[in-house]
């Protein structure tokens, strides 16, 4: 290559120019286009859950456009697909062909389970149960504003160092005992004639297999998590098929996911609550709409309790832990103007909350790996230079 761009420049300015353009082009295709492509890779990762619930937002637009000008939600949706626009997607016109043979939502919506997030197709079932479905969007709405939080949480670099430092903390000790370690004992052995390695650099370069085990534990576990972040709400299904009451409990033990769980579930409890849906029903419905197992078990007792003849404020402590949710009940009963109402301030604290919470988590998440990467690499390099002092030292005395 270097002989061609010689002959080029040898043979006039043309040619030259011409050599130049081709040496920028090899470097566009060379350096710029791998580049350009792992940023739009990076990119369509981390806005995975924003994208989702793009789609489901521009559903949910369509359908109360329809419901404001009178329409039934079946024939609202319809009438959307009749516009065949592309950007609408090929689920959304499923969802319209089921309709379309006299489907109510609900059902059409089971047999399109990936148009919209379980949550938001189990509030627009209990809005068709209680015969008003615009009552239950600004809930659905609320619940896809959560995915903003999802993605600044991977912007702190999360999957970044999923993808990149994460392998190198349990590659390169491995790679240093297997290929580094032995030359380097020969190597010090023939030296010192024979003397051993300092006792911190035989810690750091000859650990046992219980750190290297730590250590692949924490790497599956990393990317086992952002697998999920990008497999979203499908791959949530499939481990649900897999150990149903898992992952359930484990996103209900987590801090902000059980936040949120808490709004959806008080906001559509108002909801159903203030269109007079006995209150047994209303809050088994409500623990629905979340798609959370371990909620609805709970809310299961709290019916039990209510059937009993338990007023609902004190029934509701199976769900309740704290004991928020049931003061705000007794303060909502006593209020006028409506239970979603007198909630909507707590909402929006959960959210915030919520927000707060999954911020936090990432950061400290994000700082500890980082941490534990620096001091393995601080190790390391003591490790080398503890055995370069003995081996000066010995040669100062000899």
């Amino acid at each position: 290559m270097g002989n061609l761009f010689e002959q080029l420049v040898q043979q006039g300015p043309l040619a030259a120019i011409a050599a130049v353009l081709l040496a920028f082009l090899l470097f566009v295709f060379v350096a710029l286009i791998p580049v350009a492509i792992s940023l739009y890779v990076a990119y369509f990762v981390l806005t995975l859950p924003m994208r989702r619930n793009e789609r489901a937002r521009m559903f949910l637009d369509l359908l109360e456009m329809g419901l404001k000008e009178g329409r039934t939600p079946e024939v609202a949706i319809a009438g959307a697909a009749s516009s065949r626009d592309v950007s609408l997607g090929v689920r959304f016109y499923l969802l319209a062909a089921w309709l379309e043979q006299g489907m109510p939502l609900g059902r059409a919506l089971e047999h399109v389970p990936r148009l919209l997030p379980p949550q938001v197709a189990a509030m627009l079932k209990a809005g068709e149960r209680i015969g008003d479905v615009a009552k239950v969007l600004p809930a659905c709405r609320q619940l896809l504003g959560d995915s903003l939080s999802q993605v600044r949480g991977a912007l702190n670099y999360v999957i970044l160092l999923t993808f990149v430092m994460t392998p190198f903390s349990l590659f390169l000790p491995l790679y240093f005992r297997l290929a580094i370690v032995p030359k380097f004992k020969e190597v010090f052995e023939g030296v010192t004639e024979g003397g051993t390695l300092p006792a911190f650099t035989r810690f750091v370069f000859e650990a046992n297999p219980l750190m290297t085990g730590i250590q692949i534990a924490l790497v599956c576990l990393i990317w086992l998590l952002a697998v999920a972040y990008i497999g979203g709400p499908r791959l949530r299904g499939w481990f649900r098929l897999l150990a149903p009451w898992l992952v359930d409990a484990l996103f209900y033990r987590l801090p902000w996911r059980k936040k949120r769980l808490q709004r959806d579930f008080s906001a559509m409890l108002a909801v159903l609550i203030d269109a007079e849906v006995p209150e047994a029903e209303a809050v088994l419905l409500a623990a629905e709409t979340t798609a959370n197992r371990a909620l609805l078990r709970r809310a299961g007792k709290v019916r039990d309790r209510l059937k009993e003849g338990v007023k609902l404020p004190d029934a509701i402590r199976a769900i309740d832990d704290s004991g928020e949710l049931r003061w705000r009940l007794t303060n909502a009963l006593r209020r006028a103007g409506g239970f979603l109402r007198a909630l909507s301030g707590w909402h929006e604290a959960l959210a915030a909350k919520a927000f707060q919470l999954e911020q936090s988590a990432a950061q400290l998440t994000t700082t500890l790996l980082l941490l534990l990467n620096g001091a393995m690499v601080a190790a390391i390099a003591i490790a080398v230079f503890l055995a370069f002092v003995q081996i000066i030292n010995q040669g100062v005395l000899w």
